[in-house]
């Protein structure tokens, strides 16, 4: 996941929804991803209005047990590679699931992440939270192909017990071949977890609608659970697939003047103060689309987008 924050959970290392096609911007618009100051305070704004957090943890705490039962069997250590592991909050669930399931075995737990920001605040959290006794933390500054690149070279093939990549494909320029990469290092038993929005979700549509007419930003590209699982299947590697409902509280950006509307707007769009710089026709589009059920459900009064998540289990 570079040195923006990148999307969600992982907190991120933040999400955006991307681009499927290139346009001539004849408008004011400019990326999100511009103004530094504004994406990370609209993804923050995202957080607090959906309940993506919320929808890991059912995750976490309903199907991970299981999946992680028995990546431990027979070993003295488990060893765990988070790619693009952001300020280290889900990291530190996933960690808690597995010391539980798998009592008194040490652990290793690397991390590759690009951004130094969300390396700090992950040693940070790591340093005030209890427990960590059994567990040993690296940490790398690099991005997925730079980590891959390194191996490669130094032909240093660590097998892992468990790798899980979250909300961080967006940023890889070629996912079938980082997929064959790293399921390639999964020791016996081993699982990898992967996180995306899911190909049912609102930004699917929005984006495949959209995108061509919104501002371009190369960090990123698009891609859903849909496409994934795709790529999988064409690498002939064993997974399972669960979509989870999240949902995200859009009814602020129907209300004009609303700065924490715009905000969302911004998000929903990738477009820095797009209620401002977009050109009407596109407006209203994009506006009433989102109240549509395609996209959101209205219920008591708010308009809820579909945020929905899907989790990928890879077989080794």
């Amino acid at each position: 996941m570079t040195d923006v924050i990148m999307r969600f959970a992982h907190q991120p290392s933040v999400p955006v929804k991307f681009k499927a096609g290139f346009a001539n911007m004849a408008s004011s618009m400019r990326s999100l991803f511009s103004d530094h100051n504004r994406y990370v305070e609209s993804f923050r704004r995202f957080l607090n209005s959906s309940t993506e957090h919320q929808c890991m943890q059912e995750f976490m705490d309903k199907k991970l047990p299981g999946i992680i039962a028995r990546i431990g069997d027979r070993k003295s250590e488990i060893k765990i590679l988070s790619i693009g592991g952001g300020a280290g909050e889900i990291d530190l669930q996933i960690l808690s699931k597995v010391q539980i399931q798998h009592p008194g075995i040490h652990i290793n737990n690397e991390v590759v992440e690009p951004s130094a920001e969300q390396i700090a605040k992950y040693k940070e959290l790591v340093a005030k939270t209890s427990n960590l006794e059994n567990i040993k933390f690296a940490w790398h500054k690099e991005t997925s192909s730079e980590y891959q690149n390194r191996i490669m070279e130094k032909k240093e093939f660590q097998k892992w017990d468990f790798i899980h990549m979250i909300q961080m494909l967006y940023y890889v320029k070629d996912i079938p071949a980082t997929l064959k990469f790293f399921h390639s290092l999964l020791a016996t038993n081993a699982k990898m977890l992967i996180i995306l929005v899911s190909g049912i979700s609102g930004w699917n549509k929005l984006w495949k609608k959209y995108g061509s007419r919104l501002p371009q930003d190369d960090l990123c590209q698009y891609v859903t659970s849909s496409d994934l699982t795709q790529m999988l299947d064409k690498l002939g590697i064993k997974y399972e697939c669960y979509d989870l409902l999240s949902t995200m509280d859009i009814s602020d950006c129907f209300i004009d003047g609303n700065e924490n509307g715009e905000l969302l707007c911004d998000f929903l769009t990738e477009t820095c103060n797009f209620n401002t710089t977009a050109p009407p026709d596109l407006k209203a589009e994009i506006m009433k689309d989102l109240q549509e059920s395609e996209f959101s459900v209205k219920k008591e009064g708010k308009v809820l987008f579909n945020n929905s998540l899907s989790f990928i289990v890879v077989e080794a």
